[in-house]
């Protein structure tokens, strides 16, 4: 039975009784943890199992010297895969552990994450993930639309289910 956690937004404390030593990561997966509610991910509670994989998207307000010191964080802790993405100015980097140390990965696009095995691709600033057999991941606005879509179909189904009863009634009485 596989296990795995994905959690956003979520803080991490690698090293017990230290609260100095936190981050939260925009979005992690740790292998190996059974998905269950945290408020918080206390590695040394987990087996001392860091997240393997770590996603940041970086926004207006960071600047160079947090996002240096969370790499520097993710690099200490034993983050086997660290992506950044600038939406702002459509930049993907990603790095990948090579023993102590994260290295960076070149290039990017086409990159297929070997613990996720999702595909990444840019165009212009957007950037795509596929899954694993290749299909693109749909975005929040495009699962939006398509809840949207559903429901008006929804929608006129009853009303056609409501109109044809109503036609049945008349033509029995």
């Amino acid at each position: 039975m596989k296990k795995w956690f994905v959690a956003g937004d979520l803080l991490w404390y690698p090293v017990e009784g230290n609260n100095k030593q936190i981050k939260t990561p925009d979005a992690m997966v740790v292998f190996g943890r059974t998905k269950y509610h945290r408020s918080s991910y206390k590695q040394w509670l987990e087996d001392d199992i860091a997240p393997q994989v770590v996603f940041e998207i970086r926004s207006p307000c960071n600047k160079d010297s947090e996002m240096e010191e969370k790499f520097q964080f993710y690099q200490n802790y034993q983050v086997e895969e660290y992506y950044l993405y600038d939406p702002d100015k459509g930049h993907l980097k990603g790095w990948i552990r090579g023993g102590n140390h994260l290295l960076s990965i070149v290039p990017m696009d086409g990159w297929i994450s070997p613990r996720l095995g999702i595909r990444f691709e840019r165009s212009g600033k957007e950037l795509m993930l596929y899954h694993p057999d290749g299909k693109r991941f749909t975005s929040h606005e495009e699962e939006t639309t398509r809840a949207n879509v559903a429901e008006q179909q929804a929608e006129v189904a009853e009303a056609e289910i409501t109109l044809l009863k109503a036609l049945l009634a008349k033509k029995d009485s």
